[in-house]
């Protein structure tokens, strides 16, 4: 199979996990209990204009019409209109869309740096004391709640001790680069003491887990025979360990690092909320207790749209690097 036919075949199973998507939420709307009504009119609010509202939303109509409308609304680019802030939702999504990703990948970049010298440290020195240690801290690592590590972390370093500050960051990525460029790197430093705390917590149990993979991976290239060929060659060790090794380790990894970071995407919700981080997240749980379903609706379809499109991209490119997966 050609990598363009291949490709093709991944961006359709893609559009049918959207369309999944886009259903289930729809489908939640209706199910979960509460009239969206009730959120829009007043207290004392007569039937007549209650009956006025749900004609204006459209929610009089029978509920196969609500949703072939809501299809059509989408594929015209439109997520809706929030009914509670008066707003186009998708305005409102994509800006926050940003510091959503910003977050996702300083978590990843916390996780690669620290999970892969572990996790090969961790396999060098097998049933030592290093080792241990590693596999302590992963195994914490994959217990721990994110949100509980997150509170602790706001007590320690930012209550008691006020080495991190609290609540999301007045100066952007962009912004700060921007800044940067012309000679003024305050904003860079702004920025790295608003993400770092997030980034930490959001990146505990990405680490733990590529620590144990990096570990595992390591493990079962150091045993076999080209690797007892290099060293019988009298390569140094620490060429046998990084350019040999971890190479061929780092491919399963890559994998799960592509796939990794769309949950992040979505798995941020908690991790936003925690430490009042202006993304996709905190707009999610925003709306829950607003009950503005069309905002909520349209987080959720482009949280798992993002999840969908990190899973094709690593379809993609692990079927070029490896042409026996189009198999």
């Amino acid at each position: 199979m050609s990598f363009l036919r291949f490709f093709v075949k991944r961006l359709l199973h893609g559009v049918l996990v959207v369309w999944g998507v886009v259903t289930l939420v729809f489908i939640l709307r209706f199910i979960t209990p509460g009239n969206p009504i009730n959120a829009v009119a007043p207290l004392d609010a007569s039937q007549q204009t209650r009956h006025a509202i749900a004609v204006e939303l459209g929610l009089n109509k029978p509920l196969y019409m609500q949703y072939v409308d809501y299809l059509w609304q989408l594929l015209h680019g439109s997520l809706g209109y929030s009914y509670i802030k008066h707003v186009s939702v998708v305005g409102r999504v994509f800006a926050r869309l940003p510091s959503t990703i910003e977050l996702a990948v300083a978590a990843t970049v916390v996780a690669v740096v620290l999970s892969i010298p572990l996790g090969v440290l961790s396999a060098t020195r097998r049933h030592q004391p290093t080792d241990y240690a590693a596999t302590t801290l992963s195994l914490g690592g994959i217990s721990t709640p994110n949100f509980w590590l997150g509170i602790m972390l706001v007590l320690l370093l930012s209550v008691s001790f006020g080495i991190f500050p609290v609540g999301h960051e007045p100066v952007g990525f962009v912004q700060a680069v921007s800044m940067l460029g012309h000679g003024d790197t305050s904003g860079l430093v702004n920025w790295l003491a608003h993400i770092t705390l997030p980034a930490v917590t959001l990146g505990t149990y990405f680490t733990a887990l590529i620590t144990r993979l990096t570990r595992s991976g390591m493990l079962d290239e150091l045993g076999k025979t080209y690797i007892r060929a290099t060293r019988a060659k009298g390569l140094p060790e620490t060429l046998v360990r990084y350019k040999h090794a971890l190479r061929n380790t780092l491919i399963p990894v890559i994998t799960v690092l592509g796939l990794q970071l769309g949950s992040l995407i979505g798995g941020a919700v908690i991790t936003e909320q925690v430490f009042a981080w202006p993304g996709l997240g905190h707009l999610v749980i925003a709306s829950i207790n607003a009950r503005d379903w069309p905002m909520l609706q349209g987080c959720l379809i482009v949280i798992g749209t993002g999840f969908a499109l990190a899973n094709i991209g690593v379809d993609a490119l692990y079927a070029y690097v490896n042409p026996q997966v189009r198999e």
